[in-house]
Protein backbone atom coordinates (compact mmCIF):
# COMPACT_ATOMS: atom_id res chain seq x y z
CA UNK A 1 0.00 0.00 0.00
CA UNK A 2 0.95 3.43 -0.71
CA UNK A 3 2.13 6.01 2.03
CA UNK A 4 1.74 9.68 1.83
CA UNK A 5 5.38 10.29 3.37
CA UNK A 6 5.80 11.44 7.03
CA UNK A 7 6.57 15.40 6.98
CA UNK A 8 9.35 15.29 9.65
CA UNK A 9 10.39 18.94 8.22
CA UNK A 10 10.20 20.87 5.08
CA UNK A 11 12.20 18.89 3.06
CA UNK A 12 10.21 16.59 2.99
CA UNK A 13 6.98 18.29 2.44
CA UNK A 14 4.96 16.56 -0.71
CA UNK A 15 5.76 18.07 -3.75
CA UNK A 16 2.27 18.89 -5.39
CA UNK A 17 1.84 18.10 -9.03
CA UNK A 18 1.62 15.40 -11.49
CA UNK A 19 3.51 12.63 -8.77
CA UNK A 20 1.27 13.84 -5.65
CA UNK A 21 -2.13 13.97 -7.53
CA UNK A 22 -1.31 9.90 -8.91
CA UNK A 23 0.11 9.25 -5.49
CA UNK A 24 -3.58 10.65 -3.63
CA UNK A 25 -5.62 9.00 -6.72
CA UNK A 26 -4.25 5.42 -5.73
CA UNK A 27 -4.82 5.93 -1.98
CA UNK A 28 -8.44 7.36 -2.70
CA UNK A 29 -8.63 3.89 -4.78
CA UNK A 30 -7.90 1.88 -1.57
CA UNK A 31 -9.72 3.90 0.49
CA UNK A 32 -13.04 3.58 -1.66
CA UNK A 33 -12.97 -0.65 -1.10
CA UNK A 34 -14.45 0.62 2.15
CA UNK A 35 -16.40 3.49 2.01
CA UNK A 36 -17.57 5.15 -1.12
CA UNK A 37 -16.85 8.25 -2.17
CA UNK A 38 -19.46 11.03 -2.09
CA UNK A 39 -21.23 12.45 -5.10
CA UNK A 40 -20.25 15.91 -6.58
CA UNK A 41 -23.27 18.18 -5.52
CA UNK A 42 -24.99 20.55 -7.57
CA UNK A 43 -23.21 24.04 -8.11
CA UNK A 44 -24.92 26.65 -5.83
CA UNK A 45 -24.48 28.71 -2.62
CA UNK A 46 -25.59 28.69 1.06
CA UNK A 47 -28.81 30.33 -0.17
CA UNK A 48 -30.12 26.66 -1.35
CA UNK A 49 -30.27 25.11 2.24
CA UNK A 50 -31.99 27.92 4.20
CA UNK A 51 -35.03 29.06 1.97
CA UNK A 52 -37.54 27.39 4.62
CA UNK A 53 -36.37 30.12 6.87
CA UNK A 54 -38.38 32.66 5.17
CA UNK A 55 -40.72 30.53 2.76
CA UNK A 56 -42.89 27.79 3.21
CA UNK A 57 -42.43 24.42 1.75
CA UNK A 58 -44.75 22.37 -0.07
CA UNK A 59 -47.08 19.78 2.38
CA UNK A 60 -45.47 16.27 3.26
CA UNK A 61 -46.57 13.50 1.89
CA UNK A 62 -49.08 11.47 3.86
CA UNK A 63 -46.09 9.04 4.31
CA UNK A 64 -45.19 11.35 7.20
CA UNK A 65 -48.34 11.29 9.09
CA UNK A 66 -47.62 7.47 8.84
CA UNK A 67 -44.51 8.16 9.97
CA UNK A 68 -45.88 10.03 13.03
CA UNK A 69 -47.86 6.57 14.26
CA UNK A 70 -44.95 4.38 13.64
CA UNK A 71 -42.99 6.77 16.54
CA UNK A 72 -45.87 7.11 18.71
CA UNK A 73 -46.32 3.67 20.42
CA UNK A 74 -47.53 4.93 23.90
CA UNK A 75 -49.66 7.76 23.18
CA UNK A 76 -50.36 8.57 26.95
CA UNK A 77 -46.31 8.73 27.64
CA UNK A 78 -46.06 10.56 24.82
CA UNK A 79 -48.83 13.06 26.04
CA UNK A 80 -47.31 12.84 29.38
CA UNK A 81 -44.10 14.01 28.18
CA UNK A 82 -45.08 16.89 26.20
CA UNK A 83 -46.88 18.25 28.98
CA UNK A 84 -44.46 17.98 31.52
CA UNK A 85 -41.67 19.98 29.22
CA UNK A 86 -44.30 22.82 28.51
CA UNK A 87 -44.46 23.38 32.37
CA UNK A 88 -40.85 23.95 32.41
CA UNK A 89 -40.22 25.91 29.20
CA UNK A 90 -41.93 28.60 31.30
CA UNK A 91 -39.84 29.30 33.61
CA UNK A 92 -36.85 28.46 31.51
CA UNK A 93 -37.73 30.73 28.60
CA UNK A 94 -38.50 33.37 30.96
CA UNK A 95 -34.86 32.81 32.69
CA UNK A 96 -33.33 33.74 29.40
CA UNK A 97 -35.89 36.39 28.45
CA UNK A 98 -34.98 38.16 31.85
CA UNK A 99 -31.38 37.97 31.74
CA UNK A 100 -30.28 38.29 27.93
CA UNK A 101 -26.97 37.38 27.07
CA UNK A 102 -26.10 36.78 30.44
CA UNK A 103 -26.94 33.55 30.12
CA UNK A 104 -23.94 32.80 27.61
CA UNK A 105 -21.11 31.31 29.16
CA UNK A 106 -17.54 32.68 28.58
CA UNK A 107 -14.18 31.23 29.49
CA UNK A 108 -10.61 32.22 28.86
CA UNK A 109 -8.22 30.26 27.12
CA UNK A 110 -6.28 29.49 29.82
CA UNK A 111 -9.17 27.86 31.89
CA UNK A 112 -9.45 25.58 28.57
CA UNK A 113 -5.89 24.40 28.96
CA UNK A 114 -6.37 23.42 32.83
CA UNK A 115 -9.82 22.26 32.63
CA UNK A 116 -13.26 24.23 33.11
CA UNK A 117 -14.50 24.49 36.73
CA UNK A 118 -17.45 22.28 37.80
CA UNK A 119 -19.39 25.71 37.78
CA UNK A 120 -18.44 26.36 34.27
CA UNK A 121 -19.15 22.98 33.24
CA UNK A 122 -22.43 22.71 34.49
CA UNK A 123 -23.14 25.88 32.58
CA UNK A 124 -22.36 24.93 29.47
CA UNK A 125 -23.76 21.62 29.10
CA UNK A 126 -27.17 23.40 30.03
CA UNK A 127 -26.53 26.07 27.52
CA UNK A 128 -25.00 24.18 24.89
CA UNK A 129 -22.54 27.25 24.00
CA UNK A 130 -19.45 28.69 24.70
CA UNK A 131 -17.14 31.62 24.30
CA UNK A 132 -13.52 31.11 24.58
CA UNK A 133 -11.19 34.18 25.07
CA UNK A 134 -8.12 34.34 23.81
CA UNK A 135 -5.80 31.63 22.64
CA UNK A 136 -4.98 33.01 19.23
CA UNK A 137 -3.56 36.43 19.14
CA UNK A 138 -5.59 39.31 18.20
CA UNK A 139 -3.04 40.57 16.05
CA UNK A 140 -2.44 36.91 14.15
CA UNK A 141 -6.21 36.69 13.70
CA UNK A 142 -6.13 40.55 12.03
CA UNK A 143 -3.45 39.21 9.43
CA UNK A 144 -5.72 36.05 8.24
CA UNK A 145 -8.28 38.99 7.75
CA UNK A 146 -5.91 41.11 5.63
CA UNK A 147 -5.23 37.61 4.02
CA UNK A 148 -8.70 36.87 3.25
CA UNK A 149 -9.34 40.06 1.28
CA UNK A 150 -5.93 40.53 -0.65
CA UNK A 151 -6.76 36.55 -1.81
CA UNK A 152 -10.55 37.34 -2.79
CA UNK A 153 -9.41 40.92 -4.60
CA UNK A 154 -6.74 38.47 -6.39
CA UNK A 155 -9.62 36.00 -7.61
CA UNK A 156 -12.22 38.68 -7.86
CA UNK A 157 -13.55 37.58 -11.09
CA UNK A 158 -13.88 33.55 -9.81
CA UNK A 159 -15.50 34.36 -6.54
CA UNK A 160 -18.74 33.08 -5.50
CA UNK A 161 -20.94 33.48 -2.52
CA UNK A 162 -23.99 35.09 -1.10
CA UNK A 163 -26.14 37.34 -1.73
CA UNK A 164 -24.28 37.00 -5.02
CA UNK A 165 -24.35 40.98 -5.20
CA UNK A 166 -22.67 42.21 -2.34
CA UNK A 167 -21.24 38.48 -0.56
CA UNK A 168 -21.17 38.12 3.00
CA UNK A 169 -21.02 34.40 2.74
CA UNK A 170 -17.91 33.52 0.40
CA UNK A 171 -18.03 30.03 -1.64
CA UNK A 172 -14.36 29.83 -0.78
CA UNK A 173 -12.76 26.54 1.20
CA UNK A 174 -9.17 26.73 0.69
CA UNK A 175 -7.45 29.96 1.23
CA UNK A 176 -4.19 30.06 3.40
CA UNK A 177 -5.63 32.27 6.18
CA UNK A 178 -8.40 29.40 6.67
CA UNK A 179 -5.62 26.95 6.66
CA UNK A 180 -3.90 28.23 9.11
CA UNK A 181 -6.56 28.67 11.52
CA UNK A 182 -7.98 25.34 11.34
CA UNK A 183 -4.42 23.60 12.44
CA UNK A 184 -3.54 26.64 14.78
CA UNK A 185 -2.37 25.34 18.09
CA UNK A 186 -4.65 27.17 20.32
CA UNK A 187 -7.78 26.06 18.32
CA UNK A 188 -6.46 21.78 18.18
CA UNK A 189 -6.28 22.03 21.79
CA UNK A 190 -9.66 23.91 22.62
CA UNK A 191 -11.18 21.66 20.24
CA UNK A 192 -9.76 18.45 21.98
CA UNK A 193 -11.01 19.55 25.47
CA UNK A 194 -14.53 20.38 24.02
CA UNK A 195 -14.83 17.03 22.38
CA UNK A 196 -13.62 15.16 25.50
CA UNK A 197 -17.03 16.27 26.99
CA UNK A 198 -18.64 13.90 24.58
CA UNK A 199 -18.67 10.12 26.11
CA UNK A 200 -20.08 6.50 24.57
CA UNK A 201 -22.91 4.76 26.10
CA UNK A 202 -21.38 1.96 24.48
CA UNK A 203 -18.21 0.80 25.81
CA UNK A 204 -16.65 -0.17 22.20
CA UNK A 205 -18.01 2.56 20.04
CA UNK A 206 -15.36 2.77 17.62
CA UNK A 207 -14.82 6.85 18.32
CA UNK A 208 -12.18 8.99 19.59
CA UNK A 209 -13.82 12.28 20.97
CA UNK A 210 -10.48 13.73 22.25
CA UNK A 211 -8.80 13.57 18.75
CA UNK A 212 -10.02 16.45 16.35
CA UNK A 213 -10.68 16.39 12.51
CA UNK A 214 -10.81 19.38 10.39
CA UNK A 215 -14.14 19.77 8.57
CA UNK A 216 -13.33 22.79 5.57
CA UNK A 217 -16.28 24.95 6.08
CA UNK A 218 -16.68 28.73 4.58
CA UNK A 219 -15.89 32.22 5.94
CA UNK A 220 -17.82 35.60 6.57
CA UNK A 221 -17.50 39.11 6.20
CA UNK A 222 -20.04 41.42 6.76
CA UNK A 223 -20.13 45.35 6.04
CA UNK A 224 -22.51 47.62 8.37
CA UNK A 225 -25.72 47.81 7.15
CA UNK A 226 -29.04 45.46 7.08
CA UNK A 227 -28.61 42.06 5.42
CA UNK A 228 -30.28 40.87 2.36
CA UNK A 229 -29.97 37.37 3.66
CA UNK A 230 -31.11 36.58 6.98
CA UNK A 231 -30.38 33.43 8.89
CA UNK A 232 -33.65 32.94 11.47
CA UNK A 233 -33.45 30.63 13.82
CA UNK A 234 -32.55 27.05 12.75
CA UNK A 235 -30.77 23.76 13.56
CA UNK A 236 -27.93 22.43 11.08
CA UNK A 237 -26.95 18.91 10.85
CA UNK A 238 -30.26 17.49 9.14
CA UNK A 239 -34.26 19.04 9.05
CA UNK A 240 -36.56 16.16 8.45
CA UNK A 241 -34.04 13.62 8.89
CA UNK A 242 -34.13 14.00 12.57
CA UNK A 243 -37.26 11.57 12.45
CA UNK A 244 -37.08 9.99 8.75
CA UNK A 245 -33.54 8.57 9.47
CA UNK A 246 -34.18 5.00 12.20
CA UNK A 247 -30.35 5.74 12.97
CA UNK A 248 -30.67 9.28 13.31
CA UNK A 249 -34.63 8.97 14.96
CA UNK A 250 -32.22 6.52 17.59
CA UNK A 251 -30.48 9.16 19.33
CA UNK A 252 -33.76 10.61 21.13
CA UNK A 253 -35.31 7.45 21.87
CA UNK A 254 -35.52 8.20 25.57
CA UNK A 255 -37.69 11.49 24.52
CA UNK A 256 -39.75 9.26 21.90
CA UNK A 257 -40.52 6.51 24.37
CA UNK A 258 -42.55 8.81 26.36
CA UNK A 259 -43.17 9.19 30.01
CA UNK A 260 -40.49 10.90 31.81
CA UNK A 261 -38.04 9.40 29.31
CA UNK A 262 -36.70 13.04 27.83
CA UNK A 263 -35.42 13.99 31.35
CA UNK A 264 -33.04 10.71 30.54
CA UNK A 265 -31.64 12.31 27.15
CA UNK A 266 -28.31 12.78 27.22
CA UNK A 267 -27.18 15.24 24.59
CA UNK A 268 -22.96 14.22 25.45
CA UNK A 269 -23.54 10.78 24.15
CA UNK A 270 -21.69 9.98 21.06
CA UNK A 271 -22.96 6.40 20.42
CA UNK A 272 -26.42 6.44 19.04
CA UNK A 273 -25.29 9.48 16.92
CA UNK A 274 -22.81 7.86 14.38
CA UNK A 275 -24.90 6.10 12.39
CA UNK A 276 -27.43 8.77 11.77
CA UNK A 277 -27.55 9.96 8.50
CA UNK A 278 -28.11 13.81 8.33
CA UNK A 279 -28.34 14.39 4.58
CA UNK A 280 -30.66 11.89 2.83
CA UNK A 281 -31.67 14.43 0.18
CA UNK A 282 -28.12 15.17 -0.69
CA UNK A 283 -28.53 18.59 -0.48
CA UNK A 284 -25.93 21.00 -1.42
CA UNK A 285 -25.07 22.88 2.54
CA UNK A 286 -26.31 20.10 4.38
CA UNK A 287 -23.34 18.39 6.90
CA UNK A 288 -23.09 14.66 6.60
CA UNK A 289 -20.49 14.16 9.26
CA UNK A 290 -21.28 13.85 12.90
CA UNK A 291 -20.13 17.27 13.96
CA UNK A 292 -20.66 17.74 18.20
CA UNK A 293 -19.61 21.30 18.09
CA UNK A 294 -20.67 23.74 15.48
CA UNK A 295 -18.21 26.87 15.59
CA UNK A 296 -16.64 30.07 14.16
CA UNK A 297 -13.16 32.18 15.00
CA UNK A 298 -13.78 35.88 14.92
CA UNK A 299 -11.28 37.80 13.01
CA UNK A 300 -13.00 41.08 13.95
CA UNK A 301 -14.54 42.62 16.98
CA UNK A 302 -18.09 42.07 16.79
CA UNK A 303 -21.14 42.23 19.47
CA UNK A 304 -25.02 42.72 19.97
CA UNK A 305 -26.35 44.57 16.61
CA UNK A 306 -22.92 43.98 14.77
CA UNK A 307 -24.45 41.38 12.36
CA UNK A 308 -23.07 39.01 15.16
CA UNK A 309 -24.38 34.79 16.12
CA UNK A 310 -27.35 34.39 18.22
CA UNK A 311 -28.41 31.33 20.15
CA UNK A 312 -30.96 29.66 22.51
CA UNK A 313 -28.82 29.00 25.35
CA UNK A 314 -31.17 25.77 26.52
CA UNK A 315 -30.12 22.90 25.53
CA UNK A 316 -31.93 19.49 26.60
CA UNK A 317 -35.13 21.25 27.30
CA UNK A 318 -35.37 22.86 23.99
CA UNK A 319 -34.51 19.70 22.32
CA UNK A 320 -36.96 17.42 23.86
CA UNK A 321 -39.60 20.29 23.14
CA UNK A 322 -38.29 20.35 19.22
CA UNK A 323 -38.60 16.19 19.29
CA UNK A 324 -42.14 16.15 20.44
CA UNK A 325 -43.50 19.22 18.73
CA UNK A 326 -44.52 17.44 15.24
CA UNK A 327 -46.88 14.86 17.05
CA UNK A 328 -49.52 18.21 18.70
CA UNK A 329 -51.56 20.93 17.03
CA UNK A 330 -53.24 23.20 18.54
CA UNK A 331 -57.09 22.39 18.97
CA UNK A 332 -58.88 23.50 15.58
CA UNK A 333 -61.74 25.36 17.41
CA UNK A 334 -58.59 27.54 18.64
CA UNK A 335 -56.38 27.72 15.49
CA UNK A 336 -59.37 29.41 13.64
CA UNK A 337 -59.02 32.20 15.93
CA UNK A 338 -55.23 32.16 15.24
CA UNK A 339 -54.24 35.62 13.50
CA UNK A 340 -51.03 36.20 14.28
CA UNK A 341 -48.27 34.50 16.40
CA UNK A 342 -48.72 36.21 19.28
CA UNK A 343 -52.37 34.88 19.20
CA UNK A 344 -51.13 31.53 19.55
CA UNK A 345 -52.37 30.39 23.04
CA UNK A 346 -49.33 28.01 25.12
CA UNK A 347 -51.23 26.38 27.59
CA UNK A 348 -50.84 23.01 27.23
CA UNK A 349 -54.63 21.99 27.58
CA UNK A 350 -54.88 24.11 24.36
CA UNK A 351 -52.70 21.32 22.00
CA UNK A 352 -53.47 18.08 21.57
CA UNK A 353 -51.96 14.75 20.24
CA UNK A 354 -52.41 14.68 16.37
CA UNK A 355 -51.43 11.64 14.58
CA UNK A 356 -53.16 12.67 11.16
CA UNK A 357 -51.29 15.44 9.90
CA UNK A 358 -48.02 14.28 8.03
CA UNK A 359 -46.88 17.88 9.02
CA UNK A 360 -43.26 18.37 10.74
CA UNK A 361 -43.33 22.23 11.63
CA UNK A 362 -39.75 23.73 10.51
CA UNK A 363 -39.10 20.76 8.25
CA UNK A 364 -38.85 20.46 4.33
CA UNK A 365 -36.79 17.46 2.89
CA UNK A 366 -33.05 19.05 1.65
CA UNK A 367 -33.48 21.87 4.18
CA UNK A 368 -32.20 22.85 7.31
CA UNK A 369 -34.44 23.15 10.54
CA UNK A 370 -36.49 26.22 10.82
CA UNK A 371 -37.40 27.79 13.74
CA UNK A 372 -40.25 30.45 13.60
CA UNK A 373 -42.57 31.78 16.47
CA UNK A 374 -45.31 30.27 14.41
CA UNK A 375 -44.03 26.49 14.06
CA UNK A 376 -42.42 26.34 17.91
CA UNK A 377 -44.82 28.92 19.80
CA UNK A 378 -43.10 28.09 23.06
CA UNK A 379 -39.96 28.31 22.61
CA UNK A 380 -40.52 32.24 22.29
CA UNK A 381 -37.62 32.64 19.83
CA UNK A 382 -38.47 36.16 19.29
CA UNK A 383 -37.24 36.86 22.46
CA UNK A 384 -35.18 33.93 23.71
CA UNK A 385 -32.63 33.69 20.85
CA UNK A 386 -30.42 36.44 22.12
CA UNK A 387 -27.08 37.89 20.64
CA UNK A 388 -23.76 36.69 21.80
CA UNK A 389 -21.92 39.11 24.41
CA UNK A 390 -18.94 41.03 22.11
CA UNK A 391 -15.97 38.94 20.72
CA UNK A 392 -12.46 40.32 19.78
CA UNK A 393 -10.46 39.11 16.72
CA UNK A 394 -9.07 35.88 17.60
CA UNK A 395 -11.51 34.60 20.29
CA UNK A 396 -13.57 31.14 19.31
CA UNK A 397 -17.59 30.31 19.96
CA UNK A 398 -18.78 27.20 19.89
CA UNK A 399 -22.36 25.77 19.99
CA UNK A 400 -23.68 22.29 20.31
CA UNK A 401 -24.91 20.30 17.30
CA UNK A 402 -28.63 20.61 18.48
CA UNK A 403 -28.73 24.59 19.52
CA UNK A 404 -30.97 26.18 17.95
CA UNK A 405 -29.03 29.51 16.50
CA UNK A 406 -29.62 32.70 14.24
CA UNK A 407 -27.56 35.98 12.87
CA UNK A 408 -28.72 39.24 13.35
CA UNK A 409 -30.58 40.24 10.54
CA UNK A 410 -29.01 44.25 11.14
CA UNK A 411 -25.13 45.45 11.84
CA UNK A 412 -25.19 48.60 13.07
CA UNK A 413 -21.50 48.84 14.00
CA UNK A 414 -18.95 51.08 12.43
CA UNK A 415 -16.37 47.76 10.72
CA UNK A 416 -16.88 44.47 9.48
CA UNK A 417 -17.96 41.24 11.33
CA UNK A 418 -15.76 38.89 10.49
CA UNK A 419 -15.40 35.25 10.98
CA UNK A 420 -14.23 31.83 10.00
CA UNK A 421 -16.72 29.15 10.72
CA UNK A 422 -14.33 25.98 12.11
CA UNK A 423 -16.25 23.25 14.06
CA UNK A 424 -15.07 20.82 16.19
CA UNK A 425 -15.09 17.39 15.01
CA UNK A 426 -14.15 13.92 16.25
CA UNK A 427 -12.22 10.92 14.84
CA UNK A 428 -14.95 8.32 13.75
CA UNK A 429 -14.95 6.41 10.74
CA UNK A 430 -17.46 8.13 8.51
CA UNK A 431 -15.61 11.79 9.28
CA UNK A 432 -12.42 10.19 8.45
CA UNK A 433 -13.84 8.49 4.96
CA UNK A 434 -15.49 12.71 4.46
CA UNK A 435 -11.82 13.53 5.59
CA UNK A 436 -10.33 11.37 3.02
CA UNK A 437 -12.76 12.95 0.06
CA UNK A 438 -12.09 16.52 1.53
CA UNK A 439 -8.12 15.81 1.57
CA UNK A 440 -8.37 15.11 -2.26
CA UNK A 441 -10.64 18.51 -3.04
CA UNK A 442 -8.21 20.32 -0.98
CA UNK A 443 -5.15 19.16 -3.31
CA UNK A 444 -7.28 19.86 -6.34
CA UNK A 445 -8.60 23.31 -5.03
CA UNK A 446 -12.65 22.33 -5.19
CA UNK A 447 -15.25 23.05 -2.53
CA UNK A 448 -15.64 20.30 0.18
CA UNK A 449 -17.70 17.83 -0.12
CA UNK A 450 -20.88 18.86 1.63
CA UNK A 451 -21.02 21.93 -0.36
CA UNK A 452 -21.74 23.38 -3.41
CA UNK A 453 -19.90 22.18 -6.25
CA UNK A 454 -18.04 23.41 -9.62
CA UNK A 455 -14.55 24.63 -10.49
CA UNK A 456 -14.21 26.36 -6.41
CA UNK A 457 -11.09 27.70 -6.46
CA UNK A 458 -8.97 25.48 -8.48
CA UNK A 459 -8.36 28.21 -11.04
CA UNK A 460 -7.11 30.99 -7.74
CA UNK A 461 -4.04 32.37 -7.17
CA UNK A 462 -2.61 32.04 -3.99
CA UNK A 463 -4.69 29.09 -2.45
CA UNK A 464 -3.30 27.05 0.28
CA UNK A 465 -1.07 24.07 -0.44
CA UNK A 466 -0.13 21.54 2.37
CA UNK A 467 3.64 22.96 2.06
CA UNK A 468 1.92 25.67 4.52
CA UNK A 469 1.35 23.69 7.60
CA UNK A 470 4.79 22.90 8.96
CA UNK A 471 3.59 20.92 12.00
CA UNK A 472 2.55 17.15 12.22
CA UNK A 473 -0.50 18.10 14.47
CA UNK A 474 -1.69 20.40 11.52
CA UNK A 475 -0.83 17.89 9.12
CA UNK A 476 -2.49 14.87 11.10
CA UNK A 477 -5.93 16.66 11.50
CA UNK A 478 -6.41 17.51 7.79
CA UNK A 479 -5.66 13.58 6.73
CA UNK A 480 -1.75 14.04 5.88
CA UNK A 481 -0.16 11.81 8.68
CA UNK A 482 -1.21 8.58 10.71
CA UNK A 483 -3.21 8.52 13.62
CA UNK A 484 -1.56 7.40 16.80
CA UNK A 485 -3.33 5.27 19.66
CA UNK A 486 -0.49 4.26 22.29
CA UNK A 487 -1.66 6.16 24.77
CA UNK A 488 -5.26 5.87 24.00
CA UNK A 489 -6.91 3.58 26.77
CA UNK A 490 -10.28 2.12 25.48
CA UNK A 491 -10.85 -0.65 22.42
CA UNK A 492 -12.85 1.89 21.02
CA UNK A 493 -10.49 4.47 20.35
CA UNK A 494 -7.91 1.99 19.04
CA UNK A 495 -10.53 0.97 16.89
CA UNK A 496 -10.96 4.32 15.53
CA UNK A 497 -7.36 5.17 15.31
CA UNK A 498 -6.80 1.87 12.96
CA UNK A 499 -9.46 2.44 11.12
CA UNK A 500 -8.77 5.61 10.38
CA UNK A 501 -5.54 5.34 9.05
CA UNK A 502 -6.56 2.05 6.63
CA UNK A 503 -9.12 4.76 5.49
CA UNK A 504 -6.51 6.82 4.92
CA UNK A 505 -4.04 4.41 3.12
CA UNK A 506 -1.38 4.53 5.62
Amino acid sequence: MLRVPRLANSARLVVLGNRATRTYAQLARSASEKHARRATKKEGTILDLFENLTTEGPPLPARFADLKKEMCVDKDAIVHSWRAVLRELEEATEEIVQRGNQVVPQVSYEDIQRGLSEEQLKTLQKTGVVIVKGGVPKEEALGWLKSLREYVATNAEKVKGAPPDKIVFYEIYNSKPQLLARTHPALITTQKYLLSLWHTSVSDTPVSARTPVSYFDRFRIRSPGPSMFTLGPHIDGGGIERWEDPAFRAVWKSILEGGDGWRRFDPFDISPRLDAKQDLYNAPNQCSIFRPWQGWTALSHTGPGEGTLRVLPMLSLATAYIILRPFFSLRPELASKVNSPGDIPLDADAWVLDLENPAFPGSSPGKTQALTPVTHPHLRVDKTVVSIPPVEPGDQVYWHTDVVHAVEAEHNGKGDSSVLYIPAVPLTEGNVAYMRDQRDTFLRGLPSPDFPGGEGESQFVGRARLEDITHADGRRILGFEPFEYDSYVNEGERKAVISANEILGF
